[in-house]
């Protein structure tokens, strides 16, 4: 029985998706649940799972294309439910196919994986899982893209005076991709996916409608990092998470923001609208580029609260598991690039937000202290803001407070 496979609805304001990748192919047969397809919107990357179990037949909109919310995509010939697995089933396509290669299950294929598999050409087979219960993660597919290139071709047998040279085959090139012809080919062109394309616009939506400007500080990390070290084993053994940095930075900020409410509203119209509440993104790199998630009321959360939900907002962002809603709004975000070695930076607002906070790499540097000179812990902060809605004054008291808890971090416990 044809069962027709439609774009889901994937958030409240998103129309249209594009077709970021088919895992399986007409013939092949696919169990209900299992995903079919990655669907990328402007705001995240959502796995399409099969509605039944059957045969996909036909594939109506291809990977790089664009399709609205319901459209049929796709095709599935599902099978009663009283009926074998669609492994098992002795039925056989009208034109002989060759069978395809065995693969991992592809619920065990997580979805970065099978992006970088198939951008490579190669299959689930050709790597090795090491992830949980036999899960194949991006890391497995890397190795093998990685493998592929340092693995030397076998020496061809010399051809024969009269036979003719055969041309090598075209190596298989991403969807959208193309790459100069010839030996010193130096280019490759990769179409941008929606959310690149999307975060790119925001970014220049941001450079030419505020009026941005950034303010810096730097924080001794002593307390902190001695805090952590004191309470790290029974913070971990109490709530199974470890105790980071983010944590305190969400709390100063919530902090920070009470004291300095227009970094916590936004311009609409000719309107100023403030926020009586803390809606904190903190920035995370994922399977297919930085994402922002929202914790939402971030001053009613606990610091296990906070560490909780950013490994969380993580580990689905790495498997491409983010749901739009997850993404949308935010009052004010947290950015670090000390993940990266980032020792200063100069981020960029999220509009419509007004504010944006710029963690970096703690660093040993001798700083003054008391008439001497002594070696601490370091850290660069940047608060970059729209000078429409917040001054200079108001700025550079906001970055100071958050510097102030941070050193201090008993001021969170006396709300001093």
């Amino acid at each position: 029985m044809p069962t027709e496979i439609k774009v889901p609805s994937v958030g409240e304001s998103i129309s249209e998706v594009e077709i970021g990748q088919w895992l399986k192919q007409p013939g092949q047969p696919v169990r209900e649940g299992e995903t079919i397809a990655v669907l990328e919107s402007e705001k995240a990357t959502v796995d399409l799972p099969a509605p039944a179990s059957g045969t996909l037949t036909s594939i109506l909109k291809a990977a790089g294309q664009v399709a609205a919310v319901g459209e049929v995509i796709a095709v599935l010939d599902s099978m009663p439910a009283d009926a074998p697995s669609p492994e098992g089933s002795p039925a056989a396509p009208a034109a002989p196919v060759p069978p395809a290669a065995p693969a991992a299950p592809a619920d065990k294929v997580m979805p970065a994986a099978a992006r970088v598999l198939g951008e490579a050409g190669l299959a689930a087979t050709d790597a090795t899982a090491t992830g949980p219960r036999g899960r194949l993660l991006k890391e497995d597919a890397l190795r093998a893209v990685e493998g592929r290139k340092t693995t030397p071709a076998p020496a061809a047998a010399a051809p024969a005076e009269t036979a003719p040279v055969a041309k090598p085959a075209p190596t298989p090139r991403p969807p959208g991709s193309a790459r100069a012809e010839g030996a010193d080919a130096t280019e490759e062109v990769v179409r941008m996916s929606r959310l690149r394309r999307t975060v790119a616009a925001r970014l220049v939506q941001a450079k030419s409608d505020m009026a941005l400007l950034t303010t810096f500080n730097e924080v001794d990390m002593t307390a902190v990092m001695t805090l952590r070290k004191e309470i790290q084993e029974s913070f971990q053994a109490r709530h199974g998470v470890k105790l980071g940095f983010m944590s305190f930075f969400v709390k100063a900020v919530v902090d920070a923001l009470r004291l300095v409410p227009q970094l916590n509203a936004e311009i609409r119209g000719e309107d100023i609208v403030y926020k009586h509440y803390f809606d904190i993104g903190v920035a995370i790199g994922g399977g297919k580029g930085l994402v922002v998630p929202v914790l939402r009321h971030a001053e009613r959360l606990s610091f296990a609260g906070i560490e909780k939900a950013i490994v969380e907002f993580a580990t689905r962002a790495k498997d491409g598991k983010l749901m739009p809603a997850e993404l949308e709004g935010g009052s004010f975000t947290i950015s670090n690039g000390g993940v990266y070695g980032s020792l200063l930076s100069t981020p960029i607002v999220n509009p419509p937000q007004s504010g944006v906070l710029g963690m970096h790499t703690i660093q040993e540097r001798p700083i003054a202290l008391n008439g001497q000179v002594v070696i601490r812990p370091m850290m660069y902060i940047a608060l970059t803001y729209d000078h429409r809605i917040v001054d200079g004054r108001e700025a550079v008291i906001f970055l100071k407070r958050v510097k102030d808890v941070i050193e201090t971090p008993s001021r969170l416990l006396l709300e001093a």
